[in-house]
């Protein structure tokens, strides 16, 4: 019905375009394009951006130091991604077969996180993971009441002195807040292919003997692998191109190619080279999210 309408007004239809294409060609496609020939430019000696057509940029974005930027960039957003399906699958799932009448209250709570800005949510965890923060404050006082309950039972040394957790200004904090601000993206394209997921299907499968484990890998999984790709897909490339979350968990070994591509563009004021990071970071995307688009097709039989 939609399409008809549509056919039948298309003057209105192209006119109603207009506004939306024009702001996406002026604020989007329009500086996307700049940036990209920025990147074949070359930095004058007072920060200058001069238009050479060289690849030079990109042969230094591709050297050892640079590539093992991008591959620690890419496995702390691989780790963040895997913590993101393990905690978020178990997670969509519960939301998915919730009753009714608390469902709305679960997903208003996943997506509860949104309505805080993400430099307040990434210095509240500062507050968490520091070594006198709420973490190692409730790990100390796990301490003290299982040293006092082994030196009533007659062992009053077993537990030794608390030593706080070193968390902050790591890669590991870097993951942990990765994964905190990536899961809602996780959960929710899960959720919303196990919501349509049909039940009878479930059902046939114990009805016929299998258990709760051989239903949930041999029925479940496979029918919610388009909401499973698609949520690491979303998990991953968040991840991977982060800035704030390295910037203020990270320590002097967490640069990831965010960061670098900030660097270039403020500090160091070579603009041509940090171009060329962010279309590599741009063809690494597009790499993703054309292998999401072969899985589809595939999933869909249209690639056969």
């Amino acid at each position: 019905m939609v399409e008809k309408d549509v056919r039948e007004h298309k003057l209105t239809a192209s006119i109603l375009l207009v506004p939306p294409s024009v702001w996406l060609i002026i604020f989007f496609t329009l500086p996307l394009v700049i940036v990209w020939l920025y990147s074949f430019g070359e930095r004058g000696p007072m920060g200058q951006t001069f238009l050479s057509f060289s690849f030079a940029n990109y042969l230094r974005a591709i050297q050892w130091i640079h590539l093992g930027i991008l591959w620690k960039s890419i496995w702390i957003a691989a780790a963040a991604t895997a913590i993101c399906f393990l905690m978020g699958f178990p997670l969509a799932l519960g939301l998915a077969f919730a009753p009714m009448h608390l469902r709305n209250l679960l997903l208003l709570l996943v997506i509860l996180p949104f309505w805080t800005n993400l430099l307040i949510r990434t210095y509240a965890w500062i507050a968490v993971l520091r070594t006198r923060g709420f973490l190692n404050f409730g790990l100390e006082w796990i301490h003290r009441k299982l040293d006092a309950l082994f030196t009533f039972v007659g062992f009053p040394d077993l537990m030794g002195t608390f030593q706080p957790l070193s968390l902050l200004y790591s890669n590991s904090a870097v993951i942990i807040g990765l994964a905190y601000v990536a899961l809602p993206f996780m959960i929710l394209p899960i959720y919303a292919t196990l919501e349509k997921l049909d039940r009878s299907y479930l059902e046939a499968s114990l009805d016929l003997g299998a258990g709760q484990w051989r239903t949930l890998f041999s029925i479940t999984i496979p029918l919610a692998f388009p909401g499973i790709f698609s949520g690491l897909l979303l998990s991953f490339i968040l991840s991977l191109g982060t800035y704030v979350t390295p910037v203020l968990l990270g320590g002097t070994d967490s640069m990831m190619i965010g960061n670098l591509i900030a660097q270039e563009f403020g500090p160091a004021r070579d603009w041509p080279f940090g171009s060329a990071l962010s279309f590599i970071l741009l063809y690494v995307t597009f790499l993703v999210l054309w292998l999401r688009a072969f899985v589809s097709s595939r999933s869909s039989g249209i690639g056969y």
